[in-house]
Protein backbone atom coordinates (compact mmCIF):
# COMPACT_ATOMS: atom_id res chain seq x y z
CA UNK A 1 0.00 0.00 0.00
CA UNK A 2 1.37 3.40 -0.98
CA UNK A 3 1.31 6.35 1.06
CA UNK A 4 1.97 10.25 0.50
CA UNK A 5 5.66 10.02 1.77
CA UNK A 6 6.42 7.58 -0.52
CA UNK A 7 9.53 8.79 -2.89
CA UNK A 8 9.48 7.93 -6.50
CA UNK A 9 11.35 5.57 -7.76
CA UNK A 10 13.02 5.37 -11.25
CA UNK A 11 15.15 2.66 -13.02
CA UNK A 12 18.43 4.49 -13.74
CA UNK A 13 17.94 2.54 -17.18
CA UNK A 14 15.30 4.87 -17.78
CA UNK A 15 17.46 8.17 -17.06
CA UNK A 16 20.16 6.96 -18.99
CA UNK A 17 17.65 6.90 -22.21
CA UNK A 18 16.45 10.34 -20.75
CA UNK A 19 20.30 11.87 -20.68
CA UNK A 20 20.20 10.15 -24.57
CA UNK A 21 17.40 12.12 -25.76
CA UNK A 22 18.89 15.15 -24.38
CA UNK A 23 22.15 14.77 -25.79
CA UNK A 24 20.95 13.47 -28.87
CA UNK A 25 18.17 16.11 -29.62
CA UNK A 26 15.40 13.51 -30.78
CA UNK A 27 14.30 10.00 -30.30
CA UNK A 28 15.35 8.43 -33.30
CA UNK A 29 18.80 9.62 -32.66
CA UNK A 30 18.72 8.37 -29.09
CA UNK A 31 17.41 4.79 -29.86
CA UNK A 32 20.06 4.47 -32.99
CA UNK A 33 22.86 5.16 -29.96
CA UNK A 34 21.40 2.91 -27.64
CA UNK A 35 20.54 0.58 -30.20
CA UNK A 36 17.14 0.07 -29.94
CA UNK A 37 13.62 0.98 -31.46
CA UNK A 38 12.34 4.66 -30.73
CA UNK A 39 9.43 3.52 -29.52
CA UNK A 40 11.14 1.85 -26.47
CA UNK A 41 12.47 5.51 -26.12
CA UNK A 42 9.65 7.00 -26.21
CA UNK A 43 7.72 4.48 -23.65
CA UNK A 44 10.20 5.09 -21.01
CA UNK A 45 11.02 8.34 -21.47
CA UNK A 46 6.88 9.22 -20.96
CA UNK A 47 7.03 5.83 -18.02
CA UNK A 48 9.69 7.95 -16.44
CA UNK A 49 7.99 11.50 -16.30
CA UNK A 50 4.89 9.93 -14.73
CA UNK A 51 6.66 8.42 -12.33
CA UNK A 52 8.25 11.71 -10.88
CA UNK A 53 5.46 14.10 -11.76
CA UNK A 54 6.99 16.32 -14.25
CA UNK A 55 7.89 17.04 -18.12
CA UNK A 56 11.17 16.50 -18.87
CA UNK A 57 11.19 17.63 -22.22
CA UNK A 58 9.20 20.73 -24.60
CA UNK A 59 8.26 18.68 -28.11
CA UNK A 60 8.44 20.17 -30.95
CA UNK A 61 8.64 18.98 -34.67
CA UNK A 62 11.96 19.40 -34.90
CA UNK A 63 13.04 17.51 -31.46
CA UNK A 64 13.22 17.04 -27.81
CA UNK A 65 14.40 19.77 -25.53
CA UNK A 66 15.15 19.50 -22.20
CA UNK A 67 12.70 21.42 -19.50
CA UNK A 68 15.02 22.87 -16.44
CA UNK A 69 13.93 19.82 -14.46
CA UNK A 70 15.37 17.91 -17.64
CA UNK A 71 18.42 19.66 -17.94
CA UNK A 72 18.54 18.76 -13.82
CA UNK A 73 18.57 15.22 -14.47
CA UNK A 74 20.60 15.00 -17.42
CA UNK A 75 23.10 17.20 -16.00
CA UNK A 76 23.09 14.86 -12.36
CA UNK A 77 23.20 11.60 -14.68
CA UNK A 78 26.31 12.82 -17.22
CA UNK A 79 28.08 13.44 -13.76
CA UNK A 80 26.99 9.60 -12.49
CA UNK A 81 28.14 8.52 -15.62
CA UNK A 82 31.52 9.86 -15.25
CA UNK A 83 32.24 8.96 -12.05
CA UNK A 84 30.97 5.23 -13.36
CA UNK A 85 33.75 5.47 -16.26
CA UNK A 86 36.50 6.41 -13.49
CA UNK A 87 35.19 4.24 -11.37
CA UNK A 88 35.91 1.29 -14.37
CA UNK A 89 39.18 2.85 -15.02
CA UNK A 90 40.24 2.28 -11.15
CA UNK A 91 38.89 -1.31 -11.16
CA UNK A 92 40.68 -2.06 -14.78
CA UNK A 93 44.11 -0.65 -13.31
CA UNK A 94 44.14 -3.18 -10.03
CA UNK A 95 44.72 -5.97 -12.96
CA UNK A 96 48.67 -6.57 -12.54
CA UNK A 97 48.94 -9.34 -14.86
CA UNK A 98 50.42 -8.71 -18.45
CA UNK A 99 46.77 -9.84 -19.89
CA UNK A 100 43.72 -8.36 -21.75
CA UNK A 101 43.02 -5.50 -24.31
CA UNK A 102 44.88 -2.69 -24.83
CA UNK A 103 43.49 0.30 -27.12
CA UNK A 104 46.45 2.65 -28.35
CA UNK A 105 44.94 5.93 -30.24
CA UNK A 106 47.09 8.14 -32.53
CA UNK A 107 46.60 10.10 -35.64
CA UNK A 108 46.04 8.50 -38.88
CA UNK A 109 49.25 10.00 -40.24
CA UNK A 110 51.70 8.00 -37.72
CA UNK A 111 50.08 4.57 -38.35
CA UNK A 112 52.86 3.31 -40.53
CA UNK A 113 55.31 3.91 -38.02
CA UNK A 114 53.15 2.91 -34.75
CA UNK A 115 51.93 -0.55 -36.53
CA UNK A 116 55.43 -2.38 -37.01
CA UNK A 117 56.08 -1.62 -33.07
CA UNK A 118 52.82 -2.47 -32.13
CA UNK A 119 53.44 -6.18 -33.64
CA UNK A 120 56.72 -5.99 -32.49
CA UNK A 121 55.35 -5.26 -28.67
CA UNK A 122 52.60 -8.10 -29.26
CA UNK A 123 55.34 -10.39 -30.12
CA UNK A 124 57.15 -10.12 -26.36
CA UNK A 125 53.90 -10.16 -24.93
CA UNK A 126 51.53 -12.24 -27.00
CA UNK A 127 48.71 -12.43 -23.65
CA UNK A 128 48.23 -8.65 -24.42
CA UNK A 129 45.54 -7.87 -27.30
CA UNK A 130 46.37 -4.65 -28.82
CA UNK A 131 43.43 -2.01 -30.24
CA UNK A 132 44.77 0.27 -32.33
CA UNK A 133 42.65 3.58 -32.86
CA UNK A 134 44.18 6.20 -35.64
CA UNK A 135 41.66 9.37 -35.65
CA UNK A 136 42.10 12.92 -35.67
CA UNK A 137 39.73 13.23 -32.97
CA UNK A 138 41.46 12.84 -29.27
CA UNK A 139 39.70 10.00 -27.13
CA UNK A 140 39.05 10.68 -23.72
CA UNK A 141 41.25 8.28 -21.60
CA UNK A 142 39.24 9.81 -18.05
CA UNK A 143 35.93 7.61 -20.20
CA UNK A 144 38.00 4.47 -21.15
CA UNK A 145 38.10 5.32 -24.49
CA UNK A 146 41.92 4.32 -24.60
CA UNK A 147 44.68 3.26 -22.32
CA UNK A 148 47.30 5.10 -24.24
CA UNK A 149 47.45 8.08 -26.40
CA UNK A 150 50.56 9.31 -28.60
CA UNK A 151 49.34 12.71 -29.94
CA UNK A 152 51.54 15.13 -31.83
CA UNK A 153 51.55 19.32 -31.04
CA UNK A 154 51.23 20.62 -28.24
CA UNK A 155 51.39 19.28 -25.12
CA UNK A 156 47.96 17.83 -23.20
CA UNK A 157 46.99 19.88 -20.40
CA UNK A 158 44.38 17.67 -18.58
CA UNK A 159 45.12 17.31 -14.83
CA UNK A 160 44.70 14.09 -14.62
CA UNK A 161 46.94 12.59 -17.52
CA UNK A 162 50.54 11.50 -16.70
CA UNK A 163 52.00 13.16 -20.14
CA UNK A 164 55.18 12.21 -20.94
CA UNK A 165 57.67 13.81 -23.58
CA UNK A 166 58.12 11.23 -26.21
CA UNK A 167 60.48 12.32 -29.32
CA UNK A 168 60.98 15.43 -31.42
CA UNK A 169 59.86 14.26 -34.78
CA UNK A 170 61.27 16.43 -38.24
CA UNK A 171 59.75 16.90 -41.44
CA UNK A 172 60.87 18.44 -45.05
CA UNK A 173 59.92 18.73 -48.64
CA UNK A 174 60.63 15.35 -50.66
CA UNK A 175 60.37 14.60 -54.56
CA UNK A 176 60.60 11.66 -56.49
CA UNK A 177 63.52 10.92 -57.75
CA UNK A 178 62.50 11.42 -61.22
CA UNK A 179 61.21 15.12 -60.34
CA UNK A 180 64.49 16.17 -58.28
CA UNK A 181 66.40 14.69 -61.57
CA UNK A 182 64.34 16.80 -63.80
CA UNK A 183 63.81 20.06 -61.21
CA UNK A 184 66.32 19.90 -59.37
CA UNK A 185 66.82 20.63 -54.80
CA UNK A 186 66.11 23.80 -53.35
CA UNK A 187 68.27 25.35 -51.25
CA UNK A 188 66.21 26.61 -49.10
CA UNK A 189 62.41 27.29 -48.40
CA UNK A 190 62.26 30.79 -49.99
CA UNK A 191 63.44 29.09 -53.38
CA UNK A 192 60.06 27.97 -54.07
CA UNK A 193 58.82 29.17 -57.03
CA UNK A 194 60.17 26.96 -59.93
CA UNK A 195 58.38 23.75 -58.03
CA UNK A 196 54.80 22.09 -58.17
CA UNK A 197 53.48 20.68 -55.06
CA UNK A 198 51.27 18.61 -53.40
CA UNK A 199 49.24 20.16 -50.76
CA UNK A 200 45.64 19.38 -49.11
CA UNK A 201 42.04 19.86 -49.29
CA UNK A 202 41.48 21.29 -45.85
CA UNK A 203 44.31 23.56 -44.98
CA UNK A 204 45.38 21.48 -41.72
CA UNK A 205 46.99 24.90 -40.40
CA UNK A 206 48.05 23.84 -37.47
CA UNK A 207 50.84 21.87 -38.78
CA UNK A 208 53.88 24.31 -39.74
CA UNK A 209 54.81 22.75 -43.10
CA UNK A 210 51.15 22.87 -44.11
CA UNK A 211 51.27 26.68 -42.60
CA UNK A 212 53.64 27.62 -44.75
CA UNK A 213 52.33 26.32 -48.16
CA UNK A 214 49.20 28.10 -47.25
CA UNK A 215 50.95 31.65 -46.43
CA UNK A 216 53.45 30.97 -48.94
CA UNK A 217 52.78 29.26 -52.15
CA UNK A 218 50.33 30.57 -55.55
CA UNK A 219 47.65 28.73 -56.65
CA UNK A 220 48.95 28.06 -59.31
CA UNK A 221 51.99 25.73 -57.75
CA UNK A 222 49.31 23.70 -56.48
CA UNK A 223 48.97 20.24 -58.46
CA UNK A 224 47.02 18.34 -56.50
CA UNK A 225 44.88 18.52 -53.60
CA UNK A 226 44.51 15.14 -50.87
CA UNK A 227 42.57 14.41 -48.56
CA UNK A 228 44.96 13.86 -45.79
CA UNK A 229 48.68 13.59 -45.30
CA UNK A 230 48.52 9.42 -46.08
CA UNK A 231 47.56 10.51 -49.59
CA UNK A 232 51.21 12.65 -49.52
CA UNK A 233 53.69 9.16 -50.61
CA UNK A 234 51.43 7.90 -53.70
CA UNK A 235 50.94 11.58 -55.17
CA UNK A 236 54.63 12.32 -54.92
CA UNK A 237 55.66 8.92 -56.48
CA UNK A 238 52.83 9.54 -59.34
CA UNK A 239 54.82 13.08 -59.68
CA UNK A 240 52.44 15.27 -59.08
CA UNK A 241 55.14 17.40 -57.68
CA UNK A 242 56.82 17.82 -54.15
CA UNK A 243 55.05 17.67 -50.72
CA UNK A 244 55.99 17.77 -46.77
CA UNK A 245 56.71 14.59 -45.44
CA UNK A 246 57.71 13.26 -41.54
CA UNK A 247 61.16 12.47 -42.51
CA UNK A 248 60.64 8.97 -41.13
CA UNK A 249 58.59 8.27 -43.69
CA UNK A 250 61.08 8.68 -46.43
CA UNK A 251 64.04 6.91 -44.73
CA UNK A 252 65.45 4.27 -46.62
CA UNK A 253 63.31 4.68 -49.44
CA UNK A 254 65.14 6.05 -52.55
CA UNK A 255 62.09 6.75 -54.71
CA UNK A 256 62.09 9.60 -52.49
CA UNK A 257 64.36 12.28 -52.34
CA UNK A 258 64.59 15.28 -49.95
CA UNK A 259 64.28 18.51 -51.23
CA UNK A 260 66.05 20.57 -48.40
CA UNK A 261 67.64 20.17 -45.16
CA UNK A 262 64.50 19.93 -42.98
CA UNK A 263 63.67 23.47 -41.55
CA UNK A 264 64.03 23.59 -37.71
CA UNK A 265 61.12 25.10 -37.41
CA UNK A 266 59.04 22.60 -39.13
CA UNK A 267 59.87 20.18 -35.87
CA UNK A 268 57.37 19.11 -33.76
CA UNK A 269 56.68 17.33 -30.65
CA UNK A 270 54.88 14.27 -29.87
CA UNK A 271 53.30 13.38 -26.55
CA UNK A 272 52.84 9.67 -24.33
CA UNK A 273 49.56 10.46 -22.57
CA UNK A 274 48.06 8.21 -20.07
CA UNK A 275 45.50 8.52 -17.48
CA UNK A 276 46.45 8.78 -13.78
CA UNK A 277 44.14 5.55 -12.45
CA UNK A 278 45.50 3.30 -15.50
CA UNK A 279 49.16 4.31 -15.70
CA UNK A 280 51.10 2.02 -12.80
CA UNK A 281 49.03 -1.27 -13.97
CA UNK A 282 51.22 -3.52 -15.54
CA UNK A 283 49.96 -3.68 -19.38
CA UNK A 284 50.44 0.44 -19.41
CA UNK A 285 53.84 0.22 -17.83
CA UNK A 286 55.59 -2.61 -20.39
CA UNK A 287 53.73 -0.69 -23.27
CA UNK A 288 55.18 2.63 -22.47
CA UNK A 289 58.01 1.42 -21.43
CA UNK A 290 59.04 -0.48 -24.39
CA UNK A 291 57.80 2.66 -26.53
CA UNK A 292 59.41 5.14 -25.10
CA UNK A 293 63.31 2.06 -25.41
CA UNK A 294 62.30 1.88 -29.51
CA UNK A 295 61.60 6.00 -29.72
CA UNK A 296 64.86 6.64 -28.15
CA UNK A 297 66.66 3.94 -30.09
CA UNK A 298 64.86 5.56 -33.63
CA UNK A 299 66.00 9.20 -32.72
CA UNK A 300 67.80 9.58 -35.94
CA UNK A 301 65.21 8.50 -38.45
CA UNK A 302 62.88 10.66 -36.54
CA UNK A 303 65.06 13.84 -37.13
CA UNK A 304 65.51 13.72 -40.64
CA UNK A 305 69.78 12.10 -40.06
CA UNK A 306 70.41 9.69 -42.66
Amino acid sequence: MSTHNEKPQADWNDIHIAYQVAICGTLTAAAEALGVHHSTVLRRVNALEQRLGTKLFHRHARGYVPTEAGLLLTQTAENTQNHFDRLLGQLQSTDSQLTGSLVITSVNSLSDYLIPLLAEFCQRYPQIKLEFAAESRVLKLEHGEAHVGIRPGKKPSNPDYVVQHLAKVASSLYGSAQYVAKHGLMQGLEYHQQHRFVSTIAPFSMVAAMRWMNDTLAAEQITMRVSDFTGFVPAIRSGFGIAPLNCWQAYGDNSLRPMLSPPPEWQFDLWLTTHGDMHRSAKVQAFTQFLKQRFAEDKARLLGAF
